[in-house]
């Protein structure tokens, strides 16, 4: 049998996968990482979660200075104007920045960048870059691309997805977001804040499904009131392409009489499906569910021995984080050590104005399997929010009735994904929702929130 080229070879360099590699090479395993980007970090670092961000802060600020809601702070501006090129350049720097950190710390570690795509020609080796390469271990992290509305064309002018929607060179006046998942309301309300009219199609009767339902149904009333003009339970049939503008043809999802919208801008933002096609699993005897996700074990093993996968080409949560554990996880494994996520404590953010952010069950899921206590309370009582004049939203915390275990946690607040992470840790640790209430926070701060809320479970909280 011939050498190994590796112990490790790691295809896609995405959250998911140069964390595993990284964390390989740390573990003393000889490591690669194939990508066929031009830059690491995946669709996350370059086109996703990392520039969009920086549009939403950017917007967030235009719109906090054009719009005169800092004059009650006593900061008057006048004659504000949008230079777009600006702040897209200031997201592209953020994006180089980070892309060129992740392969600073390749070189660090001694990982070996194999640029290419690669394709599996054995079940231990791969084609990549023109070469060939056989490793011990190959861990499968391609990650996810967007999925096309059957149809549809997307032709990254008029009729945009996620990664196009960041580059427009103009705001738009009118943009259609199909979608109101995550994406579509996060990218929706930077052209929002910037001066588009924007119109949120979504199939379902309610935006952000699998939220909590008490959650989705506060978050689409202060979209509304920002001015997004939100039409649920409504199906696109249609997109036509009419030179520089689109005329998008709608109809209630029961069936009923259509209508149109004309758009000069249509973002198609319905989800994600796992980056599975053109790997040649079936040369590594490798197949596919019906969702094109490869199933593992809990280890992150595949059915078939050496070969590995995590992130967004396996069932669970499409996120980055969720992806990054699984990298170190999964190395954490190869290495013969004990590598464990645990998937029932995964926070979701939606980085809109305010932030939505939950962890665990819904109110809906968690009645689905027993009795339940819950606890609110709402930020236009947190001191914090009192002071800062920014008091929109609630804390809500879902406990078991009969152990106080806490089984979920929404929030509806300005730094509502830093506040998750308190409320996931606690969890992590199995807390109840006394452990939480009796935990010191800082005031003033917007974590005194969560003690409050969970004060409520137990029907006793202070300011509220």
């Amino acid at each position: 049998m011939a050498d190994y080229d590796y112990d490790v070879l790691v295809i896609g360099a995405g959250p998911g996968g140069y964390v595993a590699a990284i964390r390989a090479a740390q573990l003393g395993l000889k490591t690669a990482c194939a990508e066929s980007r031009e830059t690491l970090g995946g669709t996350c670092l370059n086109v996703g979660c990392i520039p969009s961000k920086a549009l939403l802060n950017a917007s967030e600020k235009f719109a906090e200075a054009s719009s005169g809601a800092l004059a009650k702070f006593g900061v008057k501006i006048e004659n504000v104007s949008l230079d777009l090129d600006a702040m897209h350049g200031q997201r592209r720097d953020a994006v180089k920045g980070l892309t060129g950190g992740i392969e600073f710390l390749f070189k660090k570690n001694k990982v070996e960048w194999l640029k290419g795509l690669a394709t599996f020609t054995a079940a231990d080796t791969v084609s990549v870059g023109g070469r060939t390469v056989r490793a011990k271990n190959i861990v499968i992290a391609t990650g996810s691309s967007v999925t096309p509305l059957p149809g549809v064309t997307i032709d990254h002018e008029v009729v945009l997805d996620s990664t196009s929607a960041l580059e427009i060179p103009q705001v738009p006046k009118h943009m259609v977001v199909i979608g109101g998942g995550v994406i579509g309301l996060e990218l929706g309300s930077v052209w929002k804040r910037l001066g588009a009219k924007v119109t949120v199609v979504e199939y379902l009767d309610q935006v952000l499904p699998g939220m909590d339902g008490e959650v989705r149904k506060e978050a689409a009333k202060i979209f509304k009131k920002q001015g997004l003009d939100i039409r649920t339970s409504t199906k696109v049939t249609k997109v036509e392409r009419r030179g520089g503008s689109a005329t998008v043809t709608v109809e209630p999802a029961a069936g009923g009489a259509s209508e149109t919208i004309e758009a000069d801008a249509v973002l198609v933002s319905i989800g994600r499906r796992p980056n599975t096609e053109g790997l040649g699993l079936d040369k590594a005897g490798l197949a596919v569910n019906k969702r094109g996700q490869i199933e593992t074990n809990h280890d992150f093993s595949t059915s078939v021995r050496g070969v590995w996968a995590i992130g967004d080409v396996i069932p669970g949560p499409m996120l980055a984080h969720k992806a990054e554990d699984e990298g170190i996880a999964v190395a954490e494994n190869i290495a013969g050590l004990t590598g464990i996520v645990n998937h029932d404590v995964i926070p979701s953010v939606v980085y809109t104005h305010p932030e939505i952010a939950g962890v665990g069950l819904t109110e809906e899921d968690a009645k689905a399997k027993g009795e339940v206590k819950v606890g609110k309370f709402p930020m236009l009582a947190n001191s914090r929010a009192k002071a800062i004049d920014d008091t929109t939203g609630f804390v809500k915390i879902i406990a078991d009735a009969k152990t106080d275990r806490v089984l979920g946690v929404w929030i509806i607040a300005t730094p509502a994904g830093t506040l998750i992470g308190q409320a996931a840790q606690a969890m992590e640790f199995g807390a109840s929702s006394e452990d939480i209430a009796y935990t010191c926070n800082a005031h003033p701060t917007h974590n005194e929130a969560i003690k409050e809320a969970a004060m409520a479970v137990l029907g006793k909280p202070i300011h509220a």
